[in-house]
């Protein structure tokens, strides 16, 4: 085998050598050949370049995907980043319109509570006090309200209660920072009343009931459904014409009245100072007011 191969390492070493000598003017020389073949033959020239470039484009091409690739998914993430930076941000926002919609349904709310109380004051009143009902103190046999305002805010025992509506009651006890108020549902509510139309007196008697009575009417007396019912403004209780409600119902059972005030859907309320006592002789012991 030794003896086979070093006749052809004595022929191909010479050879290898002269290669390598003239390897760079070989190269030199090609170069220069190529560049006066372009002078030469420049279309030639450009054909071989598109066919060098048409036979490394498919190469090129499945080089550069795995880059564009990554490209993507690195811009993907990026839009992630931000989508999720985003929608962070606008989970906060939501979180603070809702708030925000909250205050304002129960601002509205209450706006449109006191715009009522608006709709209706007497003439003679001298001053008034809104209030808001806090509590519902009645029972099966008192109809009465705990509204947030007493002798500090200028409430007086005897002061009409009314709405917008018309009247809901009158204050019949007072402390410091609240007042109760009795309803003209109550049993113990007589309230001198007229009809708007006729002009008929009676008494509105309560009967712890949504609907009081009219009674003590004038004898043939004709009053009608429908007929609107007002404060008369005698005994000194109430100035006149309050609106107190309409009349429900004629029979033999009593004249039923249906008060223009719904007491269960009270929120705020008036307590007007017209400057009558109400023909009751007020004391003030401890804070409060009450009846002698």
């Amino acid at each position: 085998m030794n003896q086979h191969s070093r006749p052809v390492y004595r022929i191909a070493a010479p050879i290898k050598t002269l290669a390598q000598r003239f390897a760079y003017l070989g190269l030199i020389l090609t170069a220069f050949g190529l560049m006066l073949l372009g002078k030469a033959d420049a279309f030639l020239i450009e054909r071989f370049r598109a066919q060098v470039v048409d036979a490394i484009a498919p190469i090129l091409d499945a080089a550069s995907r795995p880059v564009a690739t990554v490209s993507e998914v690195v811009e993907e993430a990026r839009e992630l980043a931000v989508l999720r930076a985003e929608n962070s941000r606008l989970r906060e926002e939501r979180s603070r319109l809702l708030q925000w919609q909250t205050i304002g349904r129960r601002l509205e709310a209450e706006n449109r509570a006191l715009r009522k109380l608006l709709h209706f004051t007497p003439r003679e009143a001298k001053s008034y006090v809104t209030a808001r009902i806090i509590a519902d103190s009645g029972g099966t046999f008192a109809h009465s309200l705990i509204m947030n305002a007493g002798l500090q805010d200028g409430i007086r025992r005897g002061q009409a209660v009314i709405t917008g509506e018309g009247l809901v009651g009158r204050v019949v006890g007072v402390g410091s920072r609240s007042a109760r108020v009795l309803l003209i549902t109550d049993l113990n509510s007589r309230i001198p009343v007229v009809t708007e139309t006729t002009r008929t007196r009676g008494i509105l008697a309560g009967d712890n009931t949504q609907r009081p009575m009219l009674v003590h009417l004038p004898p043939g007396a004709s009053i009608s459904t429908g007929e609107r019912i007002v404060t008369s403004g005698h005994g000194g209780m109430f100035p006149s014409g309050l609106p107190v409600g309409v009349v429900a119902s004629v029979s033999d059972g009593g004249i039923v009245v249906q008060p223009f005030v719904p007491a269960d859907r009270l929120e705020y309320v008036r307590a007007v100072d017209i400057g009558l006592d109400g023909g009751v002789k007020l004391t003030e012991s401890s804070g409060t007011q009450t009846l002698e």
